[in-house]
């Protein structure tokens, strides 16, 4: 049976044990919450020491959990079995697991964390899995869910996020969720009840600097203006360890694939769903769509490969900095 979190946890505090549990997908931050509810919540504590066993794939065979999982809870009215870096069994011992399942113990909860990816859904042991217990499944967001998962996180801790704020954490943080929600953690020890989390205190709290992101450079490329451009670009090359040109170029790279794909869209009120972006980008892509033209968005693509490889040292033997390659880059982009 698949199961959102919601069910999953919902269930865990009634109490509806199941006898096998599949943590699974490409989004570990789940797995690894789901993990720790598992490990902080089935067993009481007085009891952990006889009726919890926390194994990591790596060290351990499949036969291994198995005899765990057949072991009768000592204290406990159940025992926890938890599997963590599941994946790293091997898959052709996952077979053994089918036969277990056809007749689990009803007191132990075996618990598999499959980090980074899926177990084939086609497959007897998942069928086996889904038939006998439960798979929560979680796949890693798209770049333009991460504003709304960023505000749903912060309004579950009694707080709210201005929009730019919000984009602004996603585009300098990425999509790891677990790095996300460890900075919001630091936010939060210095807010007020309620209090609305703004660039200025994402700027003092998480070191995101509201004037000199990628994000902004981004706008200002797309409106080509030359002074905002060449302020940040400046800041950058004094800075290098905060804005390393190789978080900076991908960006740029997908920024410009994007524009390319606006600029040949049709109807540009689909523009958010196919550029994959939040719509609070928009205006943005719309404004640049008027500053460049598809020749000149290609001309982009071929310096940005070609700032790329003179950071890695081809073509340059070293000696060009960074923050030069940088500016040369933006200059050539936006004359």
């Amino acid at each position: 049976m698949t199961v959102t979190e919601k069910q999953l946890i919902d269930d865990l505090r009634a109490r509806k044990f199941k006898p096998v549990y599949l943590l699974t997908g490409e989004e570990n931050y789940y797995i690894d919450k789901a993990s720790e509810y598992f490990e902080k919540n089935v067993v009481d504590e007085d009891f952990r020491d006889f009726d919890q066993t926390v194994l990591y794939g790596r060290d351990v065979d499949m036969r291994t959990v198995i005899a765990y999982a057949k072991q009768f809870p000592m204290m406990s009215p159940v025992k926890l079995v938890l599997v963590k870096e599941a994946q790293d069994i091997p898959i052709k011992e996952w077979e053994l697991l089918i036969t277990y399942l056809e007749q689990p113990l009803p007191q132990t909860l075996l618990v598999f964390c499959y980090r980074h990816k899926k177990i084939a859904k086609n497959t007897k042991v998942y069928k086996s899995i889904d038939k006998a217990g439960v798979v929560f499944e979680k796949n890693r967001l798209y770049e333009d869910q991460i504003p709304d998962w960023i505000g749903s996180y912060i309004n579950r801790h009694g707080h709210t996020i201005t929009q730019k704020g919000a984009v602004l954490i996603a585009e300098s943080l990425g999509n790891d969720l677990g790095k996300i929600a460890n900075e919001l953690d630091k936010v939060f020890i210095s807010l007020q009840p309620g209090e609305v989390v703004n660039e200025d205190i994402i700027e003092r709290n998480i070191g995101i600097s509201k004037d000199y992101n990628v994000f902004e450079l981004q706008k200002a490329i797309g409106r080509r203006d030359v002074v905002k451009c060449n302020r940040i670009v400046n800041h950058f090359a004094a800075n290098p360890k905060d804005n390393p040109i190789q978080m900076v170029l991908p960006n740029l790279y997908s920024y410009f694939v994007k524009l390319m794909i606006y600029l040949q869209l049709p109807d540009k009120a689909t523009a958010a769903s196919a550029l994959k972006v939040n719509p609070y980008f928009l205006k943005d892509y719309a404004s640049a769509a008027q500053n460049y033209t598809l020749g000149k968005l290609a001309s982009c693509i071929g310096y940005l490969n070609d700032a790329d490889l003179r950071c890695k040292g081809i073509r340059n033997a070293n000696t060009v900095t960074d923050g030069e390659i940088l500016k040369e880059l933006v200059f050539k982009i936006i004359h």
